[in-house]
């Protein structure tokens, strides 16, 4: 019995030293080829990122202090292919506060105005008044936001305001803008704008969504759009702005 197991104990240890040598040699071929692969090479792997931390992208923060200037509304885009002004199906350029068609119309940029952050993103962003004179009784108020793209203005959202309603003040704050209008009661005849309205908007995405309005009544203001802060500059030699007619008694 124990010659026999005599043999069967020598080739286990036979066995076990080849294994551990083989192990062994393996793990110094490993060994070199890692010291032969140059110093900051990397292991090329789809998913581990290569690059150097100094290349990586990184986001550039957005300036805050990049804002618009009202100036620039004068020469800029009204409406867009996605939010079209008036049924324009392409956006209008104005040239100094003024943009006319053939068959008379007139699109005129109105002096309130203000400057501020609508949409949170740090940048100044601006919001106006366009008025369209088609040549008749109607002169149709917009208020319009323009997002603050790398430093210029976009066309983002409108709101109608109604016909002959003109505008006596607009602000930004806290990323709400606030106007001031002139306007009627629904029922109320066209001639008389008998209410001063304070409407509360906020930019939601390209909608100027009201948040609520105010209304005061008026005694002192007719009804044919014009008063003294709409329209372009009085000095101007064709400017719609006239002086305020007295009321019939």
């Amino acid at each position: 019995m124990r010659r026999k197991l005599v043999p069967v104990v020598a080739l286990t240890m036979a066995c076990l030293l080849v294994v551990t040598t083989a192990c062994s040699t393996g793990n110094r071929k490993k060994r070199n080829r890692s010291a032969d692969r140059p110093a900051g090479t990397a292991v090329e792997r789809d998913d581990v990122d290569t690059a150097p931390a100094t290349a990586r992208a990184t986001p550039t923060p957005r300036p805050t202090d990049d804002r618009l200037s009202c100036l620039e509304l004068r020469n800029t885009r009204v409406g867009s292919r996605k939010i079209r002004y008036r049924g324009y199906a392409a956006p209008i350029r104005l040239a100094d506060g003024r943009w006319s068609d053939p068959d008379g119309t007139r699109v005129e940029l109105q002096r309130p105005c203000a400057v501020g952050d609508l949409d949170g993103d740090g940048a100044g962003d601006a919001v106006g008044v366009v008025m369209l004179d088609g040549g008749g009784t109607g002169r149709f108020f917009t208020l319009a936001a323009w997002r603050n793209v790398r430093g210029e203005p976009d066309y983002q959202a409108q709101v109608d305001l109604g016909d002959r309603t003109p505008v006596e003040s607009v602000s930004v704050r806290d990323g709400r803008a606030t106007v001031v209008y002139l306007t009627r009661p629904a029922d109320g005849p066209m001639a008389e704008l008998s209410i001063r309205r304070t409407a509360v908007y906020q930019l939601r995405g390209t909608t100027l969504a009201e948040l609520r309005h105010t209304d005061a009544r008026v005694t002192d203001a007719s009804g044919d759009g014009d008063t003294a802060d709409s329209g372009t500059a009085p000095d101007s030699p064709d400017s719609p702005t006239r002086k305020r007619r007295p009321r019939s008694r």
